[in-house]
């Protein structure tokens, strides 16, 4: 819900930090807003929300609202501080001006005072209260999907397609409505963005809904875990990610030609219902090593024949 237009003689403005053209939105600061929302419907009370037009660019912004349409404004969440707020009370002098849920730093300052009433979240000398976030409606869950491109593998020269890949998968996971984490699988002990050993990265990807990745080894350990795998091989006719997919008998596979938006939704649909089972199938075929692999082959070069 992006607010309600309304009518009658009291209409409340809801506002905060989200709000501002150059603003921040977080998700605290907008289960806030949800959760103000709820107890404005439920009081009866119509209201209108004001976006930022970087974050959502179809709502309402501040260069449409006429301040003369309401009787109240209501700042949600986050600091009381800075010239974005104080010109709020500039432009809304003749509303009834309340925060709600909010940081108070200096309690002197124009950007606090300028509010009619202010009901802190936490202030120097208050009782701190509970953050809105805390009691916002529940939001239904949506799914983890890990994302490990690369943009190397210059070894591939003109077949690579790498960037492409990426640009259209990207692009289209934007639109997705699901929780996306940037993974990577190379190893690293000294920075902390990366893991460090091989059960790290698992740890992650066992914990996940989806893996998309055009990575060779981002399709073997999603699959070692259990967790379904979107596979893009950006090697222009195929390369080692088409070769693997095949040799574990993996279907969810686009070759880099063929990456469009109809089929990355029907690998997407698949994974995460039956693309489930398969998964945990695969996983189990591992463990069990049904297939022998190149370190069996070893064993047998490396083993002295008789005779």
């Amino acid at each position: 819900m992006y607010g309600r237009r309304s009518a009658g003689p009291r209409r409340v403005l809801l506002t905060g930090w989200f709000s501002f053209r150059d603003g921040e939105a977080t998700a605290g600061d907008v289960l806030a807003l949800l959760r103000v929302e709820e107890v404005l419907r439920a009081a009866g009370m119509a209201y209108d929300v004001v976006w930022s037009p970087g974050f959502r660019p179809r709502a309402l912004h501040f260069d449409e609202v006429r301040p003369g349409d309401y009787s109240h404004l209501v700042f949600v969440c986050g600091p009381l501080h800075g010239p974005q707020v104080e010109e709020l009370h500039r432009r809304f002098a003749h509303c009834v001006r309340i925060a709600v849920g909010t940081s108070v730093i200096d309690p002197g300052g124009a950007a606090v005072t300028g509010f009619h009433r202010v009901l802190a979240r936490d202030a120097p000398g208050g009782e701190p209260t509970e953050d809105l976030a805390a009691r916002a409606p529940a939001v239904p869950a949506r799914p983890v999907v890990g994302v490990i491109l690369t943009h190397g593998q210059q070894e591939y020269g003109p077949l690579r397609r790498h960037a492409q890949v990426a640009d259209r998968v990207t692009r289209w996971l934007a639109g997705k409505d699901c929780a996306r984490l940037e993974l990577e699988t190379r190893l690293d002990t000294r920075d902390w963005h990366l893991s460090a050993t091989p059960a790290q990265v698992q740890s992650v990807l066992a914990r996940l809904d989806l893996v998309v990745t055009d990575r060779l080894h981002g399709l073997v350990l999603a699959l070692r875990v259990g967790t379904p795998v979107l596979a893009v091989d950006p090697v222009a006719g195929g390369a080692k990610v088409t070769a693997q997919a095949r040799a574990c008998g993996w279907p969810a596979l686009l070759a880099a030609e063929l990456v469009d938006e109809r089929r990355l939704e029907r690998w997407w649909d698949w994974c995460l219902t039956s693309g489930r089972v398969a998964a945990r199938q695969a996983r189990d075929a591992f463990r069990e090593g049904r297939a022998p692999d190149g370190a069996d082959r070893l064993v047998e070069l490396l083993t002295p024949r008789a005779g």
